[in-house]
Protein backbone atom coordinates (compact mmCIF):
# COMPACT_ATOMS: atom_id res chain seq x y z
CA UNK A 1 0.00 0.00 0.00
CA UNK A 2 1.25 3.47 -0.77
CA UNK A 3 -0.99 5.97 1.04
CA UNK A 4 -1.56 6.32 4.78
CA UNK A 5 -3.68 8.90 6.59
CA UNK A 6 -3.82 10.48 10.03
CA UNK A 7 -5.59 13.36 11.71
CA UNK A 8 -3.75 16.40 13.03
CA UNK A 9 -5.81 18.19 15.69
CA UNK A 10 -5.66 21.99 15.53
CA UNK A 11 -8.63 23.24 17.52
CA UNK A 12 -10.87 24.88 18.24
CA UNK A 13 -8.70 25.96 21.14
CA UNK A 14 -10.49 29.19 22.01
CA UNK A 15 -13.40 29.57 24.42
CA UNK A 16 -14.49 32.47 22.21
CA UNK A 17 -15.26 30.00 19.41
CA UNK A 18 -17.49 27.98 21.76
CA UNK A 19 -19.20 31.13 23.07
CA UNK A 20 -19.81 32.41 19.51
CA UNK A 21 -21.49 29.10 18.62
CA UNK A 22 -23.67 29.03 21.76
CA UNK A 23 -21.87 25.99 23.16
CA UNK A 24 -21.24 27.21 26.71
CA UNK A 25 -23.17 27.76 29.91
CA UNK A 26 -22.26 29.70 33.05
CA UNK A 27 -21.19 27.80 36.14
CA UNK A 28 -21.10 29.46 39.55
CA UNK A 29 -19.25 27.86 42.44
CA UNK A 30 -18.91 29.03 46.01
CA UNK A 31 -15.32 28.38 47.03
CA UNK A 32 -14.48 26.54 50.21
CA UNK A 33 -10.77 27.37 50.22
CA UNK A 34 -8.36 30.01 48.89
CA UNK A 35 -7.83 30.01 45.11
CA UNK A 36 -5.50 32.14 43.03
CA UNK A 37 -6.94 33.37 39.74
CA UNK A 38 -4.95 35.90 37.78
CA UNK A 39 -5.11 38.82 38.51
CA UNK A 40 -6.86 38.26 41.85
CA UNK A 41 -7.18 35.88 44.74
CA UNK A 42 -10.51 34.47 45.94
CA UNK A 43 -11.21 32.99 49.33
CA UNK A 44 -13.77 30.81 51.08
CA UNK A 45 -17.31 32.04 50.42
CA UNK A 46 -16.35 33.95 47.24
CA UNK A 47 -18.19 33.06 44.06
CA UNK A 48 -16.20 31.88 41.05
CA UNK A 49 -18.04 32.08 37.72
CA UNK A 50 -16.79 30.50 34.50
CA UNK A 51 -18.00 29.09 31.18
CA UNK A 52 -18.36 25.34 30.74
CA UNK A 53 -18.42 23.77 27.24
CA UNK A 54 -21.61 21.84 26.42
CA UNK A 55 -20.35 19.95 23.37
CA UNK A 56 -16.69 19.55 22.48
CA UNK A 57 -15.55 19.93 18.88
CA UNK A 58 -12.32 19.18 17.04
CA UNK A 59 -10.90 20.33 13.72
CA UNK A 60 -7.61 20.37 11.89
CA UNK A 61 -6.43 18.39 8.95
CA UNK A 62 -5.96 14.93 7.54
CA UNK A 63 -2.28 14.33 6.85
CA UNK A 64 -1.51 12.10 3.88
CA UNK A 65 1.72 10.21 3.39
CA UNK A 66 2.69 8.72 0.02
CA UNK A 67 5.23 6.02 0.89
CA UNK A 68 6.51 5.92 -2.71
CA UNK A 69 7.94 9.47 -2.44
CA UNK A 70 10.52 11.10 -0.20
CA UNK A 71 10.55 14.36 1.72
CA UNK A 72 7.90 16.97 1.21
CA UNK A 73 6.91 15.41 -2.12
CA UNK A 74 5.42 12.51 -0.18
CA UNK A 75 3.10 14.62 2.00
CA UNK A 76 -0.28 16.21 1.39
CA UNK A 77 -3.20 17.28 3.54
CA UNK A 78 -6.93 17.98 3.59
CA UNK A 79 -8.40 20.66 5.86
CA UNK A 80 -11.17 19.42 8.17
CA UNK A 81 -13.86 21.74 9.59
CA UNK A 82 -15.04 21.43 13.22
CA UNK A 83 -16.94 18.23 14.03
CA UNK A 84 -18.05 16.62 17.29
CA UNK A 85 -14.92 15.59 19.20
CA UNK A 86 -16.34 12.06 19.49
CA UNK A 87 -16.55 11.85 15.68
CA UNK A 88 -13.01 13.24 15.41
CA UNK A 89 -11.76 10.49 17.70
CA UNK A 90 -13.53 7.82 15.66
CA UNK A 91 -12.22 9.32 12.39
CA UNK A 92 -8.70 9.36 13.84
CA UNK A 93 -8.89 5.68 14.80
CA UNK A 94 -10.35 4.80 11.38
CA UNK A 95 -7.61 6.65 9.48
CA UNK A 96 -4.84 5.18 11.66
CA UNK A 97 -5.80 1.76 10.28
CA UNK A 98 -6.39 2.81 6.67
CA UNK A 99 -3.94 2.21 3.84
CA UNK A 100 -4.86 2.65 0.18
CA UNK A 101 -3.12 1.89 -3.09
CA UNK A 102 -4.42 5.12 -4.67
CA UNK A 103 -4.84 8.55 -3.13
CA UNK A 104 -8.41 8.90 -1.89
CA UNK A 105 -10.17 12.23 -2.17
CA UNK A 106 -11.43 14.04 0.92
CA UNK A 107 -14.97 12.99 0.00
CA UNK A 108 -13.98 9.33 -0.44
CA UNK A 109 -12.32 9.29 2.97
CA UNK A 110 -15.27 10.85 4.79
CA UNK A 111 -17.92 8.86 2.92
CA UNK A 112 -16.11 5.58 3.63
CA UNK A 113 -15.73 6.58 7.29
CA UNK A 114 -19.46 7.37 7.58
CA UNK A 115 -20.35 4.02 5.95
CA UNK A 116 -17.97 2.27 8.35
CA UNK A 117 -19.54 4.03 11.38
CA UNK A 118 -23.10 3.72 10.13
CA UNK A 119 -23.87 7.40 10.70
CA UNK A 120 -23.07 10.88 9.42
CA UNK A 121 -20.41 13.12 10.91
CA UNK A 122 -21.88 15.77 13.21
CA UNK A 123 -20.42 19.02 11.87
CA UNK A 124 -20.44 22.35 13.72
CA UNK A 125 -23.01 24.85 12.51
CA UNK A 126 -20.87 27.55 10.95
CA UNK A 127 -23.84 29.68 9.86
Amino acid sequence: MAFTYSTNWMGPASMDWYRKHGLTYKVRKVLTEDQKFFPRELGPGDVWEYDEITTHYSCGRIDIRDDTKYGYDGWDEYAVAPMHAEDWGALSAFLDNLETEDLWTYEELLNTFEEYCGREIRWANEG
